[in-house]
């Protein structure tokens, strides 16, 4: 099979679509899509726990309603909020890590 040698790099695409690594609109996009895997990662793990949207905001104090906006990137989470859901809700426990 032969590869084109005008294929541009994932890297090289988000460059010239948002400009490069450390410019305004680089940062907004790539907070944008670190919200959107935080969506991913909790519906995968509420499924994986066989609970409803509801049943996860009652087991953490929430409502399904924001549960559905978390999973959906709609709306913003507060760190306390996201550690109650992981937690209370799925009986987890939240890593981070800070890359400087």
């Amino acid at each position: 099979m032969k590869f084109s040698k005008n294929i541009t790099s994932w890297d090289d695409h988000l460059d010239k679509k948002y400009g490069n690594v450390g410019s305004e609109n680089r940062a907004v996009y790539e907070q944008g899509f670190e919200t959107f895997k935080l969506g991913i990662i909790l519906e995968e793990a509420r499924k994986k726990k066989n609970l409803t949207q509801e049943q996860l905001a009652l087991k953490c104090g929430t409502t399904k309603n924001y549960i559905s906006r978390i999973e959906n990137n709609a709306s913003d989470i507060k760190l306390s909020t996201l550690m109650r859901i992981i937690s209370n809700g799925l009986g987890g426990h939240l890593n981070l890590s800070v890359e400087i």
